[in-house]
C-alpha cells in the first residue's frame, strides 16, 4: 500500500534586513518491509592514567574486565616497574560499556554502549521503516604515567550494554607504565564528535523563525530552505538585475524562483545566504545557520518521485543543480554551517532501487571538475556533493535526509505491532552507506512535516504520536528506528522540521496541536538515548503553527532547557 503527499511552504523572510521570498515544497510516499541488522561491537575504553613519581608499595598487576555482550576482552593492563620514592596517586574510574576492561590503578577512559535501535527521517507515508548498525568506537587505549607504583584500581563505571555480536578493537599502548588490554564495549557517545566540532556538548536546539523569535532564548541554531528553482543558464547569475531569469521570469523585480536573487536586487546573487550566516553569528549567543537544500524537484521541472529522479540523467538539468550547490558552497565559505540535502528526495531514489549505484545520473558530463572520480549513479551524485562541501565550505557539517518510508514502510506512522523496526532501519542503513551517506557527518529525518491537529482538521487524517507509549505509532518506536540507523551508520541524527504546535492550542490556522515538542523536551533522556544531537522545529507548510503563533511555549521550553545546562550528548 503506497500513498504520497506533498509539504510546501511559502516564506517571506527579513534576514539582516534584507527581504526575500522563499518557497519550498517536499513530498513524502511510501511502499514495502524488509529484515533486521546485527549491530557490531566497537572499540574499547581508555587505559587508565598512573599518577608519577614517588615511594612504591608493591607494584599492581592490570586486573582483565569481561565485555558485555558485544566484543570480547584482551587481558587487563599490567603495571610497569614502580620507581622509587613517593606514593602514586590512585587513578579515578572511568565509565566503561558493561563489563568493559579495567585496569587496576589507572582511569578507565569512556566505553560505551551500544543499541539495536532506530532513527527516521522524512514524511510519514503509510508503512514502517527502520534499520541498524553496529556501536561506535569508545575511546582508544590510553597511555599510564611513568614510573611509581598504582594506587588503587579504577572500577567501572555504568557502562551501557552492547548488543550481541561484534569484536572489540584493540587498546592503545599504555605509556611507561604497562599496556592495557583489548577491546571492551562500544561506546555511547555517536554524536560527540560532531558536537565537539561545532564547540557543544549537549542537544542542540533550533528552529525555522524570524529574527525577534530567535533573540528571545539561547537557542543553538536555526534553519532556512533553499529551494523554488534555478538559474535558466547554466551557471549562476552575475547579477540579478541584469540578463537574469528563472524559470523564464526576470530575477530584477526580486520575484524569480531562484534563491541567489531573493534579497534586494542591487546586491550581488548569493547575498541571501552570505546575510543568513551573518544574522546567527552576530546573534547572542552566537547560532549555528541551517540550511536545506530541496532543488532537485523544482530543477527538474518534473512529478514528485520516479520522474524527478529521472531527471539525474539529464545532463542539462544536473549540470545547473550541480553548478547551483557550488554556488551556495562558495557563499557559505569558511563560516561554520550545517547542510541538509535534500529531503524526501533519497527516499524516492530508495523505492526506485535498493541499490542508489543502479539508479543512473550523468554525474561526471555535469560535473567533470568536482566530480570525476564519483559514480554516473545517485550514489556518485551524493558522493559528490558532501566532497563538494569540503572543498569549498571546509567549516560546514553535511548530512543526507533519511525518509522513514523509504523502505515502502512508514515506521514513524506504523500501527503493526509485529513490525521489525530495528529490521527496517537495517534496510535504510544498507541505502544509505551505498548512498555514501557515511561521508557525511549526521543524517537528518523528520518525524511529521505538520501540526497533528493540523491533519486532522484539515484532512480528517490521523499523525498523532501517542505520547503515553501504549499504543502504536508512539515516540519508542520512533526512537527505536533512529537508534538502530544511527548505530547502523555510526552518525548522529538531527531531527528536523518537527511540528510547533502544542496541547494549549485551538486547532485554528497556525493555532494547531501537536504533542511531539513537549514530549521531547520532557524526555531528553529518550532523545539523548536514540542519538538524536539536535531537535530543529518549524511549520512545513503555510498555516501549521509556528514559533510565533505558539503563546510562546518553544521559547519558554528552550529557555527552561538551558537554564538547566541542557542535555549532555555522553552524561
Amino acid at each position: 500500500m503506497r500513498r504520497r503527499w506533498s509539504r510546501c511552504v511559502f516564506r517571506f523572510a527579513l534576514v539582516a534586513g534584507l527581504s526575500a521570498f522563499a518557497f519550498a515544497c517536499s513530498s513524502s510516499s511510501g511502499g514495502a518491509a524488509d529484515t533486521a541488522l546485527a549491530d557490531s561491537g566497537g572499540a574499547g575504553g581508555q587505559g587508565g592514567g598512573v599518577g608519577t613519581g614517588g615511594t612504591v608499595a608493591t607494584g599492581g598487576a592490570g586486573v582483565g574486565g569481561i565485555v558485555g555482550n558485544g566484543g570480547a576482552t584482551g587481558p587487563g593492563g599490567r603495571t610497569g616497574t614502580p620507581s622509587s620514592g613517593g606514593v602514586t596517586s590512585a587513578g579515578g574510574g572511568g565509565a566503561i560499556g558493561s563489563g568493559g576492561v579495567v585496569v587496576t590503578g589507572g582511569a578507565i577512559g569512556v566505553g560505551g554502549s551500544k543499541d539495536a535501535s532506530v532513527v527516521g527521517d522524512g514524511s510519514p507515508p503509510l508503512d514502517g521503516s527502520v534499520r541498524v548498525d553496529g556501536g561506535r568506537a569508545g575511546g582508544a587505549g590510553g597511555g599510564v604515567g611513568t614510573g611509581g607504583r598504582i594506587g588503587t584500581g579504577g572500577r567501572t563505571g555504568s557502562g551501557g550494554a552492547t548488543s550481541t555480536g561484534g569484536a572489540p578493537a584493540t587498546g592503545g599502548i599504555a605509556g611507561g607504565g604497562g599496556t592495557t588490554g583489548t577491546a571492551g564495549a562500544p561506546g555511547t557517545c555517536i554524536g560527540q564528535a560532531l558536537l565537539s566540532s561545532l564547540g557543544k556538548d549537549t542537544v542542540l536546539i533550533g528552529g525555522s523563525m524570524d529574527d525577534a523569535t530567535a533573540a528571545k532564548a539561547p537557542f543553538d541554531g536555526r534553519y532556512l530552505y533553499l529551494a523554488g528553482g534555478l538559474f535558466d543558464g547554466s551557471a549562476p547569475c552575475a547579477s540579478c538585475t541584469t540578463g537574469c531569469t528563472a524559470g523564464g521570469s526576470t530575477c530584477a523585480s526580486a520575484a524569480c524562483a531562484w534563491w541567489g536573487c531573493w534579497q534586494d536586487v542591487q546586491a550581488a546573487p548569493g547575498q541571501y545566504v552570505i546575510s543568513f550566516v551573518n544574522v546567527n553569528e552576530k546573534a547572542s549567543p552566537k547560532q549555528i545557520p541551517m540550511f536545506t537544500y530541496y532543488e532537485e524537484l523544482q530543477a527538474s521541472g518534473l512529478g514528485e518521485g520516479t520522474a524527478q529522479v529521472a531527471a539525474l540523467n539529464d545532463a542539462a538539468v544536473l549540470t545547473r543543480y550541480l553548478a547551483d550547490w557550488r554556488f551556495v558552497l562558495q557563499k557559505i565559505g569558511t563560516h561554520p554551517a550545517l547542510l541538509h540535502i535534500e529531503p524526501d528526495f533519497w527516499g524516492y531514489v530508495e523505492q526506485i532501487n535498493s541499490d542508489p549505484h543502479a539508479v543512473p545520473a550523468k554525474v561526471t558530463t555535469a560535473n567533470s571538475t568536482d566530480c570525476a572520480g564519483y559514480d554516473n549513479s545517485a550514489a556518485g551524485v551524493a558522493k559528490c556533493m558532501i566532497h563538494m562541501v569540503r572543498v569549498y565550505a571546509p567549516s560546514a557539517k553535511v548530512g543526507l535526509h533519511a525518509s522513514a518510508w523509504g523502505t515502502n514502510y512508514d515506521v514513524f506512522g506504523n500501527t503493526n505491532a509485529k513490525l521489525d523496526v530495528v529490521a527496517e532501519a537495517k534496510k535504510m542503513a544498507t541505502f544509505l552507506t551505498a548512498l555514501g551517506a557515511g561521508d557525511g557527518d549526521f543524517i537528518v529525518s523528520d518525524p511529521s512535516d505538520r501540526d497533528a491537529g493540523y491533519y486532522q482538521v484539515t484532512q480528517n487524517r490521523n499523525t498523532w504520536w501517542d505520547d503515553t507509549n501504549a499504543t502504536l505509532p508512539n515516540f519508542h518506536q520512533a526512537f527505536t528506528w533512529t537508534k538502530a540507523l544511527a548505530e547502523a551508520m555510526n552518525l548522529p541524527i538531527i531531527f528536523w522540521q518537527i511540528p510547533v504546535g502544542n496541547m494549549s492550542l485551538d486547532n485554528t490556522n497556525l493555532h494547531y496541536k501537536d504533542n511531539r515538542l513537549d514530549y521531547f523536551y520532557a524526555h531528553m533522556d529518550e532523545v539523548v538515548a536514540a542519538h538524536i544531537v539536535g531537535l530543529y522545529f518549524g511549520a512545513g507548510a503555510t498555516g501549521p503553527t509556528t514559533p510565533e503563533t505558539d503563546g510562546g511555549n518553544f521559547v519558554a521550553k528552550t529557555t527552561a532547557y538551558r537554564s538547566v545546562g541542557g542535555a549532555k550528548i555522553c552524561p
